[in-house]
């Protein structure tokens, strides 16, 4: 692991982030995170489809969500503390290539003309265990790439490039489905996540300290991190806000299913409602990259997550495709500057020693929004149908919102990211 640097050198007064991008380990990284999350994105698309077009039951999406969430919870002590502890940038590429592995089996159960579900999930659950390491050492990669000055304009742009592989890997995953079926897909995506494990080799880490000797088991030191967490209210509010408000209010799982039954379109129609969120994220992150602000953080997070709640609801009681779109691109546009913001006051209120820590806990959090959503959504249209389901998990985000924000003071009134490392 490289050595740090002792300190970070000011920025020019009026260009707070002017050379980001000269930083060739972040570009390096930009372009492998790039390409994994490209076949993340296609691979998602595909499964559902697949999963559905098989079975055509609401449940069975649910399943694909607790496939992937379940290996995570259970391997987040043991990510958090190795990440900690050893080379992150090794451990992201081990993460990559078991996805690569994912991604050949898929192919493979495609290839052979595969009938049933259970040996996709069994699949999934594989790709779960990879990605409860690859979420947090990401995470916690990217503050040793570049200097703290430039951190926030490192998030803006880094979530923006993964957003834009966002819109083109659901639209190019639905568009390849047509044309071929799983197997085309799948091989598109193990090439990309073998590439990007091979990419990080070039990824330089000025800015990383030695990891500490590790002290005690891994159960007191994983407690060490759950304690600075309890007592930062910020980071606590920011993740469980994120957690609870998509938890609830998602509506991605149950997009295949809007696709087939209300909005009628095929694979492609469901590709460009996957990617309709990316392009509101790819937009508000390319304005953040270019104008970062750092004024009002707090209050801003939350009228953001409202927003996206508000636009969920929109989506989730239309019938016309373009109102859907437009609905689920301004739902992306909130959520990109809730990203911006919680991203940023969670590495800036943590020493990096405890990065891999934390950010395992706070990519558990986004996991549960995730993939624990899709299993909520799934049962709930299951149970209520799906449009009284979507328009209940809007209505609860919206609720989420106004609890939160009377429940974490300290978080609506933050004004500046480099108030939230001195906030208790």
């Amino acid at each position: 692991m490289s050595q740090p640097s002792p300190t970070s050198p000011p920025l020019p007064a009026g260009q707070p982030s002017a050379s980001v991008y000269r930083h060739s380990g972040f570009l390096a990284f930009l372009s492998a995170r790039l390409i994994a999350v490209f076949a993340t994105q296609v691979q998602a698309v595909v499964v559902a489809w697949q999963v559905y077009d098989l079975t055509r039951e609401p449940l069975a999406l649910a399943y694909v969500g607790l496939a992937q969430f379940l290996p995570m919870l259970c391997l987040l002590l043991p990510a958090g503390d190795l990440i900690d502890r050893f080379d992150r940038r090794r451990i992201l590429a081990l993460s990559w290539a078991v996805g690569a592995v994912c991604s050949g089996l898929l192919w493979w159960l495609s290839g052979h003309g595969a009938t049933g579900v259970n040996g996709i999930y069994a699949v999934l659950v594989l790709f779960g265990c990879a990605r409860a390491f690859s979420g947090p050492a990401m995470q916690s990669l990217l503050p040793q790439i570049v200097p703290r000055e430039q951190l926030a304009q490192a998030i803006a742009a880094n979530s923006m490039l993964m957003r834009a592989a966002s819109i083109g890997g659901p639209l190019l995953g639905g568009v390849l489905y047509a044309i071929g079926g799983g197997e085309l897909t799948y091989a598109l995506c193990f090439i990309c996540f073998a590439l990007g494990a091979a990419l990080l080799a070039r990824v330089a880490v000025p800015y990383a300290t030695p990891p500490a000797a590790a002290q005690g088991s891994m159960w007191q030191r994983f407690g060490a991190g759950i304690g600075f967490i309890r007592s930062r209210p910020i980071i606590l509010g920011t993740i469980s806000l994120d957690l609870f408000a998509v938890l609830l209010g998602g509506v991605v799982a149950l997009l295949p299913i809007y696709a087939h039954e209300v909005l009628h379109v095929g694979p492609a129609g469901l590709g460009a409602l996957r990617s309709a969120m990316a392009v509101g994220e790819v937009g508000a992150g390319l304005y953040l990259s270019m104008r970062p602000f750092n004024r009002r953080v707090g209050s801003t997070m939350f009228i953001a997550v409202a927003i996206f709640g508000a636009a969920n609801l929109v989506f989730a009681l239309s019938t016309w495709f373009w109102l859907s779109f437009a609905a689920l691109l301004v739902a992306g546009a909130a959520d990109m500057v809730s990203v911006y913001i919680r991203g940023a006051l969670v590495q800036f209120s943590t020493p990096d020693a405890m990065r891999g820590r934390v950010n395992a806990v706070n990519m558990l959090f986004i996991g549960s929004s995730n993939e624990l959503g899709e299993f909520r959504a799934g049962t709930s249209a299951a149970w209520l149908g799906v449009v009284p389901a979507a328009v209940l998990g809007g209505l609860c985000t919206l609720g989420v919102v106004g609890a939160w924000a009377l429940a974490f003071k300290p978080l609506r009134k933050v004004d500046k990211f480099e108030e939230a490392a001195q906030a208790r």
